[in-house]
């Protein structure tokens, strides 16, 4: 399986971006049977799917997973849905990397509200826990740019009719990032790694067994 995984760079008041060291940690042990194609997205909204729409054409993957970090989180959270709104005024948050603050804007005009996430997000959610790390399937996938990329991502394989399964992953803060902050949760690195590699297991198996149909 030809498996496209998409991280971001660091952001806001952030000292890191788990989601770059998960990356480097499968970079380095990949899954079995699995090519895997890595990108490190921007943390700006105008841009932030870019890199990744050139490089699913480039390479035609066989599924993509996206992962961002959400601070505040306890546990992997595998989104359901992305929707057509980029908009701060709720969110808690600062602006993107281009200093960007948007208030209920779409993402792009004249398409769907939403859309749904295509990976096995029920079964990617029971391995994970099956391994004794926190999991659970997450309806909101926010306002910032997690969001703006799923949804662009989304649209993508709908719009082009493209047979793709893809969707994108929460992660929590890790320990070294909430050392001031102990009100938030936060998880291992090691523990991520596990989780995410454990998804793209189930994401492989899953994308077999629609070939063997």
């Amino acid at each position: 399986m030809n498996l496209i995984v998409s991280g971001f760079e660091t952001f806001g008041d952030l000292s890191k971006n788990p989601t770059i060291d998960i990356l480097h940690a499968l970079e380095q042990e990949q899954v079995e049977d699995v090519t895997l194609t890595t990108v490190i997205l921007p943390v700006v909204y105008q841009s932030c799917f870019h890199s990744l729409n050139d490089l699913i054409d480039d390479i035609n993957p066989d599924a993509i997973l996206c992962l961002g970090v959400a601070a505040g989180r306890s546990s992997i959270q595998p989104e359901r849905i992305g929707i057509n709104l980029e908009d701060l005024s709720a969110e808690g948050q600062g602006p993107d990397n281009n200093g960007d603050r948007p208030i209920e804007r779409k993402i792009l005009e004249e398409t769907p509200d939403a859309y749904f996430s295509t990976l096995p997000n029920a079964a990617i959610t029971a391995e994970i826990q099956a391994r004794e790390i926190p999991s659970t399937v997450s309806n909101s996938a926010g306002t910032f740019i997690c969001n703006t990329v799923l949804y662009r991502l989304m649209h993508k394989i709908n719009s082009e009719s493209r047979n793709i399964p893809a969707g994108f992953i929460h992660v929590p803060a890790t320990p070294d990032m909430v050392t001031k902050r102990p009100d938030l949760p936060s998880m291992h690195l090691d523990n991520q790694v596990e989780g995410i590699r454990r998804a793209i297991q189930v994401i492989r198996d899953s994308v077999k067994l629609d070939l063997e149909r």
